[in-house]
């Protein structure tokens, strides 16, 4: 159970209505998370630069490869909602989020996204030499960066205990819990 009730739109100051309702109109629902987030509108100013940064990341990597790193930073940091919504979106390109199959470069990013996740400090230079054989010093600073965002959602979310959306049930890793 979330530790904090996330607003209802009617209860959403002007700034952060306003946010909101362009989040309905690109996605058709404001999540349980953005509306949390609602309750400082700076927060939630700040979080949606995630969308910005992701479409950035996905001139380079594509839109699969930004979906794998996101879910494995967010699965390494055991976001329930983050995990599940990249598990939602692998699931509807066809694929099990059980089974990836990655090539190198996809596997690298995985590689380095869970690492973030679990340790920045301790990235090792092997990795870091393979990322720069596919990557510019430009593209690594926005994936680094893109890391960071999502790291920090998935602190939100952790930490908060935001619920899981309604929507995202069906694609749980384990859908029976």
């Amino acid at each position: 159970m979330s530790r904090i009730t996330p607003l209802t739109l009617e209860e959403a100051g002007p700034m952060a209505r306003k946010q909101l309702d362009a989040q309905i109109a690109k996605s058709g629902r404001a999540t349980n998370m953005k509306r949390t987030l609602a309750r400082s509108p700076m927060a939630l100013h700040a979080f949606m630069h995630w969308y910005d940064l992701h479409s950035e990341v996905v001139e380079f990597l594509g839109e699969r490869g930004a979906m794998l790193f996101a879910h494995a930073v967010s699965s390494q940091t055991e976001c329930l909602i983050c995990s599940t919504f990249f598990r939602r979106w692998l699931q509807q390109a066809g694929e099990n989020p059980d089974e990836l199959k990655f090539d190198d470069r996809e596997q690298t990013i995985v590689d380095y996204g869970r690492q973030l996740a679990r340790n920045s400090n301790a990235v090792p230079d092997e990795l870091f030499s393979k990322l720069q054989r596919y990557f510019n010093p430009d593209e690594l600073v926005s994936l680094t960066a893109f890391a960071g965002l999502m790291v920090a959602t998935n602190l939100f979310n952790n930490a908060l205990k935001v619920d899981l959306d309604e929507y995202l049930v069906p694609f749980r890793k384990d859908a029976s819990a």
